[in-house]
């Protein structure tokens, strides 16, 4: 957040790798979304509770509330998650795109790590015969969380929805788009942390001309994907089914 005036979320940290000026996964695919006007404040707050919550200093938050207005269209709402309550925001923002959607749904994850209520919803919606595409890495930073996702992909193409991975390298994005009418970007990724256990945040958008923008975006990478077919997963060598099978043991705490 800068000034008050604008702010930033998404999927880019700060680092060399996340801008390609070190290389260690191929190719670093992120997004990331800019806000002005009144949406800031949202962005403002959440750091300001975060920042009083870690050094238990009281903030007069009214010191950065921002004056200026910037005209806007359709709505851009800001919104946080937090593991201290039992409030599953971020999962239920996710939910509402894909059981509102008519023609499609898109999402671009680094990381898919699914219970059982996500996984029918992505399936019940493509079966349903909305689009369901979902990009992933082809090149992964974390091997145990790639064979992990690797899991889910028969499930999931059984049902309908089609997965893609990013060959060039590693897709950091975490992105939902649907129906040109509905986007959110953010911090969040389809897995156990971020949608139970972590502090999150991201943009949730509707009838707003960026969503065009959003869905152009993963057109422009989805070229660069290769699709996973259901030969290609049953092929899989038996470690690597095992191995994934092992780590599903564990997956609420990746």
């Amino acid at each position: 957040v800068i000034e008050g005036r604008c702010a930033f979320t998404g999927g880019v940290n700060l680092a060399d790798e996340y801008i390609n000026r070190k290389v260690r996964f191929g190719h670093w695919k992120d997004t990331a979304v800019l806000l002005r006007g009144s949406g800031v404040w949202n962005l403002t707050l959440m750091f300001l509770m975060m920042w009083q919550f870690t050094t238990t200093v009281e903030t007069d938050f009214d010191r950065y509330r921002p004056t200026q207005a910037v005209p806007n269209e359709g709505y851009v709402q800001p919104f946080g998650d937090s593991p201290l309550d039992n409030l599953n925001v971020s999962e239920n923002a996710y939910m509402q795109i894909i059981n509102r959607a008519t023609r499609y749904v898109y999402i671009t994850t680094p990381y898919l790590i699914l219970d059982n209520e996500m996984i029918d919803a992505l399936t019940r919606a493509a079966k349903g015969g909305i689009e369901v595409q979902i990009i992933m890495p082809h090149i992964p930073d974390k091997p145990y969380a790639f064979y992990l996702a690797k899991t889910y992909y028969e499930e999931l193409i059984a049902g309908g929805v089609e997965i893609y991975e990013y060959t060039p390298g590693f897709v950091h994005a975490k992105v939902f788009t649907s129906d040109d009418d509905t986007a959110t970007v953010g911090s969040i990724n389809l897995d156990y942390r971020s949608l139970y256990l972590h502090f999150e945040c991201g943009v949730f958008i509707y009838r707003n001309p960026v969503v065009r923008d959003i869905e152009k975006d993963f057109q422009e990478t989805l070229a660069k994907c290769q699709k996973v077919t259901m030969t290609e997963v049953r092929n899989r060598s038996t470690f690597v089914k095992i191995y994934g099978q092992v780590l599903r043991i564990v997956a609420p705490l990746m």
